[in-house]
């Protein structure tokens, strides 16, 4: 300033200047005076800091919620849960699986050590419960889901059956006195389970068939067992599902459609940076919406033809195909008679999707199959073991395909649950299966794939950052989480990642000893995350901005007497 306070530089100027300096170097010199503080909040210059420092595409707008593009810089600057604040080491082998409560002031975690361990989520984290699972035969847990209302928790794990054969099963336990209320069969393990409401779960189990058919049965169980009445059922049959070239259904979750037209925030599909996953829906009116002639369900007559037509061109040598090949193909005809379409109904809050890996071509899981729940499906009253289906239908169809063309190692829905993640290791460009037993070779690359649930659309492209190196006969389960900004994944490169949803930029990668199995937010902050690692250890993460909140000093309050005192006369 001169003299007569008018300032020497213009604003242009220092405009000009402050582009050519870093954000931090910005906020210091908008100390200086208050004319440089002034141009130091300039929108259009926050604009270009945000741009050049995160490296988002100009073409990307501004968050929708976003109020100016400083406070947005310092949203995914201060606000990303990227500080280590606290490591619990009460596990003492692999962490797999950790899940929040939905009001937030609990979480579980499961462990190689075959303990499920229920904590306390305060400013200090602390154990409250660790349930045992080996006296009942358990190798391992892997999986746990709160209930709606926070009163039960689904645990599941793998269990030691005879022979050494291994299977999964699911126990309930009371979050009021830590109680084991009831424990059901599950196979494969690695179903998981999940629920469908407050005191119903779903379970599955595997029929075998041939060499390389199976039928995948998902099976609707009450939580609480004991019921004395027999009129009332503890369990129902909700869906018989056939299973072609060895795969199986796998990693079951529920999505609630009551909130796909209010989302939190809602993705623009834009352009595609690969090429779009293969949507298939099969219960489409039009026949041009089924990919493939062997989805359709025509009736016994067509389908005693197709076989008879197959068989024919096998015996005159014109058809040449494998053992495995020939058992797909006549599965795939007896079964075309024999599937229940899926029912149509109107547009209904109250419905639900079951969601599921699955398969048509390998035993690697590369396709997500979509089953709409009806409300009438929703309870174990009624038919025990689908005497409701028609004497034709012996299998149901699915509602939706989504095939990824890799191997699936993750799903997560976001907090509206309009929007469905999934971690996929890639398979090279123009690869065939050629044999059910030797899927094509997979990406050490993680693809973060982002699927839209009411349009049944892929959206935005592919996150990518986080790796894993294990050949698909070895290939686990990395378990991610999507909060209302963010969304977060393990990997086995030893760190967890943070991306932001809108602006599909990597943010964090949060370091661990080991592999990371598992992430989770707190639903109720997502500026808390927490982390499992094969390390033993599950870390809790907080934002830079919550940090210096929680170590601020806070003023002691004056004793009552010494304010008294003061004001005596």
């Amino acid at each position: 300033m001169d003299e007569g306070g008018v300032p020497l530089l213009p604003d242009s100027l220092i405009y000009q200047i402050f582009l050519s300096l870093g954000p931090a170097d910005v906020l210091a010199a908008g100390l200086v005076c208050r004319q440089w503080q002034a141009v130091s909040r300039d929108e259009f210059l926050w604009r270009e800091q945000f741009y050049r420092y995160y490296q988002v595409a100009r073409d990307v707008p501004r968050h929708p919620a976003a109020t100016s593009w400083y406070e947005e810089f310092r949203r995914l600057y201060d606000m990303v849960p990227c500080v280590e604040v606290q490591t619990l080491r009460e596990h003492t082998d692999q962490v797999l699986h950790l899940s929040f409560s939905h009001s937030g002031y609990q979480f579980a975690s499961c462990s190689k050590d075959c303990t499920v361990k229920i904590w306390n989520n305060d400013l200090g984290i602390s154990l409250m419960h660790s349930a045992d699972m080996r006296p009942y035969n358990w190798s391992y847990t892997q999986f746990s889901q709160f209930n709606q209302d926070d009163s039960l928790l689904l645990a599941s794990g793998v269990f030691l059956g005879p022979h050494n054969s291994s299977s999964g099963e699911i126990a309930v336990i009371s979050l009021d006195s830590f109680a084991l209320l009831s424990r059901v069969r599950n196979k494969p393990y690695d179903v998981f389970g999940c629920w469908l409401t407050e005191t119903s779960l779903i379970s599955g189990n595997l029929h075998r068939i041939g060499d390389v058919t199976s039928c995948s049965v998902l099976w609707l169980n009450n939580a609480f067992q004991d019921v004395e009445s027999e009129n009332v059922n503890v369990v129902k049959r909700l869906f018989k599902i056939q299973n072609l070239n060895a795969s199986t259904i796998r990693t079951v979750m529920v999505a609630d459609c009551s909130r796909f037209d209010s989302p939190d925030l809602l993705l623009d599909a834009g352009d595609q940076a690969a090429p779009p996953c293969r949507v298939f829906d099969l219960g489409g009116d039009s026949e041009e919406e089924v990919p493939d002639p062997a989805l359709r369900t025509p009736g016994p007559g067509r389908a005693k033809e197709g076989l008879r037509h197959t068989l024919d061109g096998i015996l005159d040598g014109r058809v040449p195909l494998s053992e495995r090949m020939l058992e797909t193909r006549v599965a795939e005809l007896l079964a075309q008679g024999h599937t229940k379409p899926p029912e149509r109904s109107t547009a209904d809050a109250r419905n639900k999707y079951l969601i599921f890996t699955t398969g048509c071509l390998t035993y690697s899981p590369h396709q997500i199959g979509i089953k709409q729940i009806l409300p009438h499906q929703m309870t174990t009253a009624g038919p025990v073991l689908g005497e409701g289906r028609g004497s034709d239908a012996f299998f149901d169809a699915l509602d939706h395909v989504i095939d990824v063309h890799g191997h699936i190692i993750g799903m997560g829905l976001s907090p509206d649950n309009r929007y469905l993640y999934v971690n996929s290791r890639a398979w090279p460009p123009g690869s065939v299966v050629a044999d059910p037993m030797q899927p094509p070779p997979i990406a050490e690359e993680i693809d973060l794939l982002v699927f839209d649930l009411k349009t049944m659309r892929e959206v935005k492209r592919a996150l990518r950052a986080h790796r894993a190196y294990t050949p698909n006969d070895e290939c686990f389960f990395i378990f991610l989480d999507v909060s209302r900004d963010f969304v977060a994944s393990g990997a086995e490169d030893r760190h967890g990642y943070i991306w932001d949803r809108h602006y599909n930029i990597c943010l964090a990668k949060l370091r661990h000893e080991d592999v990371v199995n598992s992430v989770v937010f707190s639903p109720q902050e997502q500026e808390l995350l927490l982390t499992a690692s094969d390390d033993a250890t599950i870390k809790a993460w907080r934002s830079p901005r919550t940090v210096r909140v929680l170590q601020a000093p806070r003023p002691r309050p004056r004793p009552f007497f010494s304010w008294f005192a003061s004001h005596r006369r």
